[in-house]
C-alpha cells in the first residue's frame, strides 16, 4: 500500500517547514514503510531524516517548532544529524543505515545516502546483538502480560515489526536475498530454515485487520511466535558464529 494525498501534502508542509527554520539544511530525506510497500495507514509512521550542516543549541532552538509540530501529526520524532555524523554512524547504525541507503525517498537537498559505505561485518554483528536483545524483551514482556490476552496480542503486534526487519537483516548477513516487503521477509526465512510462518502471519493478517482476536488462539499463537523467534537466532548464531 502506498501513501495517498494527504500524507503528500504533509511532507510537502514538513520541507517548507524546515527550510525556513534552518538555513543549513542540506536534505531531508523519507525512509521505511513509506517507500519500502509495506505502508500502512492505521499503523505506520512516516519516517524522517533530517541533514544538516550543524546542529549546535541555536540551530535546535529554531528546528524545535517544526518538531513539536511534525509531532503533533502523530508522526516519530525527526532524525536529525549532521552530514558529518551520517558518514561517521555507519559502524554504529549499521542495519538502519543499510535500510535507508537501500530504500529512501530524497524530498529535498542531496541524496547522502546513495553513496553510504556500510561496513557488512559490523552489520552481522548487530544483527546477532539485535536478535538476542529483542527475544530477551519479548519474553520478559511476556512474563508481565501472563494469561491477560489482550497484552499478548498487543505484544505481538507491537513486536512483529522489529522482528521482521530483524529477519530482512538475518537473511541478509547469511548472504541470501532479503525480500522488501515483511511478509515475504517471514515467508522467504521459513522457507530457508523450515518452519511454518502462519503465526507470524496471522499477527499480521490481524494488524491489517483481515482477522479478528476472537478468530485466534492468543496464547497458543504467542507459542508458534516466540518458537520461530527462537528458531532464527538460534540459525542466525549457528551461521554467523
Amino acid at each position: 500500500m502506498s501513501m495517498n494525498a494527504a500524507e503528500q501534502k504533509l511532507l510537502d508542509e514538513l520541507v517548507a517547514k524546515l527550510k525556513v527554520a534552518d538555513e543549513n539544511l542540506r536534505a531531508v530525506i523519507l525512509y521505511g514503510s513509506a517507500v519500502s510497500g509495506d505502508y500502512h495507514p492505521e499503523f505506520s509512521d512516516l519516517n524522517i531524516l533530517c541533514l544538516t550542516e550543524k546542529l549546535e543549541a541555536a540551530s535546535l532552538k529554531k528546528l524545535a517548532p517544526v518538531v513539536a509540530w511534525w509531532q503533533k501529526q502523530r508522526q516519530p520524532a525527526l532524525m536529525l544529524l549532521t552530514v558529518d555524523e551520517l558518514r561517521r554512524s555507519a559502524d554504529v547504525f549499521a542495519i538502519e543505515l543499510y535500510d535507508m541507503k537501500a530504500r529512501h525517498r530524497v524530498l529535498f537537498g542531496e541524496d547522502f545516502l546513495s553513496g553510504l559505505e556500510v561496513p557488512m561485518n559490523l552489520h552481522r554483528l548487530q544483527v546477532e546483538r539485535e536478535l538476542r536483545t529483542s527475544i530477551i524483551k519479548l519474553r520478559t514482556r511476556y512474563l508481565v502480560a501472563g494469561d491477560d490476552d489482550a497484552s499478548v496480542l498487543r505484544l505481538m503486534t507491537d513486536s512483529i515489526s522489529t522482528f521482521t526487519t530483524l529477519f530482512q537483516h538475518a537473511l541478509i548477513a547469511t548472504g541470501e536475498q532479503a525480500p522488501a516487503q515483511k511478509r515475504e521477509a517471514v515467508r522467504r526465512i521459513a522457507s530457508l530454515l523450515k518452519f511454518d510462518a502462519k503465526p507470524f502471519e496471522s499477527v499480521l493478517d490481524f494488524r491489517e485487520k483481515k482477522v479478528k482476536s476472537a478468530d485466534l488462539n492468543i496464547q497458543q499463537l504467542f507459542s508458534g511466535y516466540l518458537d520461530i523467534v527462537e528458531r532464527v537466532v538460534d540459525e542466525v548464531d549457528r551461521r554467523l558464529s
